[in-house]
């Protein structure tokens, strides 16, 4: 059983999805994508992180640490959610904006305003 923090399981749309909670431990190191991993892992096909659970480092794209954890979750047949706003941070850099425009054309890694927008996205 993962520990309260990490979140709950509902199913959205036919889909099992990791709903973590928005006071969670922050995602700052790949190690934190694989306790998600972890988490989810025979329990949910998503997982579902508010975007301020990231270190800011995930949304600076040199810093390697959005590939890595994007990665882990590619690796481990998982999608990623990030649900949160992030206009400030997609204004103030481009690669970030192309990421995230690539990442939902996709179905591995997904960005996401809200919940709302992720079931509209499932169904």
């Amino acid at each position: 059983m993962t520990e309260p923090a990490a979140g709950e399981v509902t199913r959205r749309h036919g889909v099992d999805v990791l709903v973590c909670a928005a006071d969670g431990p922050p995602v700052a190191h790949p190690q934190d994508a694989l306790d998600l991993i972890g988490a989810a892992y025979g329990r949910a096909d998503a997982v579902a992180v508010p975007a301020a659970r990231f270190d800011p480092r995930f949304f600076e794209l040199r810093s390697g640490l959005a590939g890595e954890v994007m990665q882990k979750f590619v690796n481990y047949r998982i999608r990623l959610v990030i649900v949160g706003d992030i206009d400030a941070r997609l204004a103030a850099s481009d690669a970030l904006r192309a990421l995230v425009a690539e990442s939902n054309r996709g179905d591995q890694v997904w960005f996401v305003a809200d919940l709302t927008e992720l079931d509209r996205r499932l169904a």
